[in-house]
């Protein structure tokens, strides 16, 4: 909720202020002390809060209170940050030893402001030191939420065939022993509708813990449970379920996938996904037509309002309802299309937003402002899951756990969340890691009617009053105009955050917030680029002259710093003194890093910093590895004689590599990795032979992706050897122009191989068949290779064929020019090919 992260955005900028550099920030001891207590407590208050307005279109008017007072003592602590680092500036730019009346009296208004602040808390604090768990009672009644309409909804099922029959016939397989049955999915897949369907019986929770276990022993039952939230809870209940040995069965829907592996084990795990294009038209040609015909005039434009319904059983049987109410009219048809979202979550007194909300009040409140975060993304949008984990970093509402990284703990909510079904995985990494997600529309649409009645973010409109200026967190869809940005960049006085979706335009400069501390513009070009908030965490937008080394001292707090840079040359940047700087990558231009300064003196270590990127001769000399020894990703262009020490980076997991030297092979032979490496993209020069490293790379333990560009094969051959490659899952060749034969005498070699790539490789006559016997082989693209290759994949296809039937595991794509028409027929008859116009 917003009021709890509020609070702990508070509690974190009190913290920071012990870490400040220069010059040293003092806040009155026993003021803080005061602050901290009563602030500690309003949290533990939340944490056990079940507010009587959580099912209420209105906010919370105790919540809002907090927020407010929480906020208004940031913008006082903030204020004078920002006044203490501009005094001891201007000072040191005049040459002065600093302090001053105007220092002083800007002092005596800071503590009696901050003093007013604290009685403001105080108040709070003792109106809720009355209210106890017993005096607000939540009401959780899923019985009741589930008839929040006039009548009892009669729901039709619809392309869950064979889920079915795999239930049923798990029901009744024969098994003695009791067996736990979860059915998982998010809020409307269509979990209760299943359940009914395996069986007509129910039996509400209560009834169970009296005498359950007495009543039962000796029968053989069938208990179905819905809706489950709490492991607790089933930890409570499972006693009271006899096992006797007589085909007793146990049904539980959840939304949780954690609770549905808690139950048992992932076999008899039934995962609801949602409805394909087919069975989403006919339940939404069944729900409003009934048997009748679907009218021809409106199919074209029926698809498309099954398309927005994103295959959720849910939405599809809700404006599916209304639409069976009404006149069959294009006119109506078109409206109801464009306002799919709002007209599900509004009809029948909000019947489709009620039960997905019961997905957001169950959730722990550490998870509410992470899950209300994801309505500032764009609607359909396929979301980086470390971009999520940055920003929710940066906004400080993530409460510190001990010996966990902020990051570490974002990463776990983020899983938190999908494992609760209100985040969709898009893409999973190699090592099963959320590599991407989405969230489904009408979840969005929660996010955003939640973020909006507690104040959370405010999206910014066309009609939007200049007064809401002083929201803290502000969204730019892609649709609003220059001119509202520009007058909204003017009038943002108290801006924390601000995230531009819109469409690229250029700005004379960035929001003017003096309080701003997350940055996300990607579309924006500010003409004068360098930040001037003081105590951003997060900065990535582009750039046409990035000149921040004049004020790069003063960004004490930023731990992101993400630059799309234009023009031909960025100059130089020094970061060697951003002590909290976590992330630092430029892109479409390298930049090039100053040295570090002298180690005469004490070395600074960067012990935060994890992802360096677009960097450009950075000498990873002794030196430079001791200021950076926690360093995870590395993106360099360097001279082959600057990688005397890259083996001593021991916390290396990704490494892009481009060399150039005029000294061919003298260092290569030289250069070596460390073991951590996980990743690795090398790009070689055609005079570097990869002989001279291969068996180097082939021994790395836990190397799972490897990417070889350029180079030269010597007498253009490759041949592997046992035991190389141990963990490998992808392997990429591009343009590695003189490699002809390519050697892998058993499929061993590369014993966990998921993906083969070849990008431009003329010369290579084939795909060593052993690649094909590979048990984990699922994928080999082809991009703009010869006919051989394209044979060779032929070859390997029907081999898996022969061995699996007509429905193998592996996938090829190939990728051909639009003017190649011979290989395009001569792939098109077996593979997924896409036609280049390059």
């Amino acid at each position: 909720m917003a009021a709890y992260a509020a609070l702990i955005s508070l509690m974190r900028v009190i913290d920071d202020i012990e870490t400040h550099p220069f010059p040293p920030i003092f806040l009155d001891k026993q003021q803080v002390e005061s602050l901290t207590e009563k602030l500690v407590f309003l949290q533990e208050f939340l944490e056990s809060y079940n507010s009587p307005y959580a099912y209420s279109d209105e906010a919370d008017p105790l919540e809002m209170r907090i927020v407010d007072a929480a906020q208004a003592a940031e913008d006082v602590i903030e204020s004078y940050i920002i006044d203490t680092i501009h005094i001891s500036a201007a000072a040191t730019d005049d040459g002065a030893s600093g302090g001053g009346d105007g220092e002083q009296i800007s002092c005596i208004h800071f503590y009696q402001d901050l003093q007013n602040v604290i009685e403001e808390v105080d108040m709070i604090k003792k109106e809720v030191t009355g209210i106890t768990r017993e005096k607000v009672v939540h009401q959780r009644n899923v019985a009741d939420l589930r008839s929040s309409s006039s009548t009892e909804k009669k729901h039709l099922m619809v392309g869950f065939d064979d889920v079915l029959l795999q239930l049923l016939d798990r029901l009744t397989d024969g098994n003695t022993n009791r067996q736990i049955i979860p059915i998982v999915g998010m809020g409307g897949i269509g979990k209760t509708t299943l359940a009914k369907g395996g069986s007509s019986s129910s039996m509400d929770e209560k009834e169970l813990v009296v005498k359950l276990y007495q009543y039962l022993w000796g029968r053989r039952y069938l208990i179905i449970l819905d809706d489950m939230w709490s492991i607790d809870v089933w930890d409570k209940l499972k006693f009271s379920f006899p096992d006797c040995c007589n085909s007793s069965r146990i049904l539980v829907t959840t939304r949780m996938s954690n609770l549905a592996a808690h139950l048992t084990d992932s076999y008899n795990v039934f995962k609801m996904g949602f409805l394909d294009e087919a069975s989403s038209w006919t339940l939404f040609s069944k729900t409003v037509f009934g048997e009748q015909g679907f009218p021809t005039q409106l199919k074209s434009i029926g698809k498309k309002i099954v398309e927005k319904c994103k295959g959720l059983p849910l939405a599809i049987a809700v404006i599916g309802g209304l639409m069976a109410k009404s006149e069959p009219t294009v006119e109506y048809w078109e409206h109801i299309k464009e306002n799919i979202s709002s007209i599900v979550n509004s009809e029948n007194d909000d019947y489709c937003l009620t039960i997905l909300k019961l997905s957001y009040n169950y959730l722990p409140i550490y998870l509410k402002p992470c899950f209300l975060y994801m309505g500032v993304f764009e609607e359909d949008r396929v979301l980086s899951a470390l971009e999520i984990v940055e920003l929710w970093e940066s906004e400080g509402f993530l409460k510190p756990l001990d010996n966990k990284s902020m990051v570490t703990i974002a990463k776990e909510y983020l899983q938190e969340l999908v494992d609760r079904n209100l985040i969709l995985v898009h893409e999973l990494g190699l090592l099963g890691n959320v590599k991407s997600c989405k969230i489904h529309d009408l979840l969005r649409d929660l996010s955003m009617k939640e973020a909006q009645k507690q104040r959370f973010f405010y999206v910014l409109r066309e009609e939007s009053p200049v007064g809401v200026m002083r929201q803290h967190r502000i969204v730019i869809p892609r649709s609003t105009s220059k001119e509202k940005i520009v007058n909204a960049f003017e009038s943002m006085s108290h801006v924390r955050s601000c995230l531009l979706w819109c469409d690229f335009i250029r700005v004379l400069e960035l929001p003017k917030s003096r309080f701003l501390r997350t940055l996300h513009a990607l579309r924006l070009y500010p003409k004068r680029s360098t930040p001037k908030p003081v105590n951003s965490r997060y900065l990535a937008f582009r750039s046409v002259a990035f000149h921040l080394q004049t004020s790069i001292k003063f960004l004490w707090n930023l731990h992101t710093l993400i630059i799309f840079c234009e023009g031909d040359s960025m100059g130089r940047i020094d970061i060697w003194k951003m002590l909290k700087l976590r992330h630092v990558e430029f892109y479409d231009r390298m930049m090039h890093l100053r040295a570090p300064p002298s180690a005469d003196d004490d070395i600074i270590v960067m012990k935060h910093l994890e992802v360096l990127g677009g960097v450009k001769n950075l000498n990873l000399s002794e030196d430079v590895i001791q200021r950076i020894p926690n360093i995870k990703k590395l993106s360099i262009i360097v001279r082959v004689n600057y990688l005397s020490c890259l083996q001593c980076l021991t916390k290396l997991e990704s490494l892009s590599l481009s060399v150039y030297s005029t000294n061919k092979g003298r260092y290569v032979q030289k250069m070596s990795f460390p073991d951590s490496l996980k990743k690795l993209n090398l790009d070689l020069p055609i005079g570097f032979e990869w002989e001279d490293i291969l068996p180097m790379i082939g021994a790395l333990p836990l190397l799972h992706k490897l990417t070889l560009r350029g180079g030269r094969f010597k007498e253009g051959e490759w041949e592997t050897t046992e035991g190389q490659f141990p963990s490998l899952r992808s392997l990429n060749l591009v343009v590695c122009q003189d490699l002809e034969n390519w050697t892998v005498s058993e499929s061993s070699h590369f014993p966990f191989l998921q993906e083969l790539r070849l990008c431009k490789m003329k010369n290579l006559k084939e795909i060593p068949l052993e690649i094909g016997e590979i048990p984990t082989l699922r994928s080999i693209e082809l991009y703009h290779c010869n006919e051989l290759l394209v044979f060779s994949a032929k070859e390997i296809l029907k081999e898996q064929e022969d061995l699996q039937g007509d429905q193998p595991d592996l996938h090829v794509r190939v990728e051909v020019k639009k003017k190649d028409k011979a290989l395009q027929r001569l792939a098109s008859s077996n593979f997924e090919v896409v036609v280049s116009i390059f």
